[in-house]
């Protein structure tokens, strides 16, 4: 079954979405639906009612770690590296003209 598209009702869609068109492109477009929807129609044709139903063609499984509570570093060991330091805490330049 073949469902043609033409390019008048094309260019009336392209209207519709205040696309401009050249005739040529209409025409480009009026084949390029029509093959889509060609193709569509091939694929509701085919018998898949014994099928099983699936999300996904492989049988993929996540591959996850167990989620488990580990120290981190200490105030003091994370601001060792800093440049500089104020009150316990990272001090950066003021940004945007922010006072300081």
């Amino acid at each position: 079954m073949s469902s043609r598209i033409s390019p008048k009702e094309v260019a009336h869609v392209a209207m519709l979405a205040r696309l401009s068109l050249t005739d040529e492109e209409a025409e480009l477009y009026a084949s390029q639906l029509s093959s889509v929807l060609d193709h569509a129609s091939d694929i509701e044709s085919l018998d898949i009612h014994d099928l099983e139903v699936t999300a996904h063609p492989l049988g993929l499984v996540n591959r996850t770690r167990s989620d488990s509570v580990v120290s981190g570093l200490s105030q003091a060991e994370a601001l060792s590296q800093a440049p500089d330091e104020a009150q316990g805490m990272f001090s950066v330049p003021p940004v945007l003209g922010e006072p300081s």
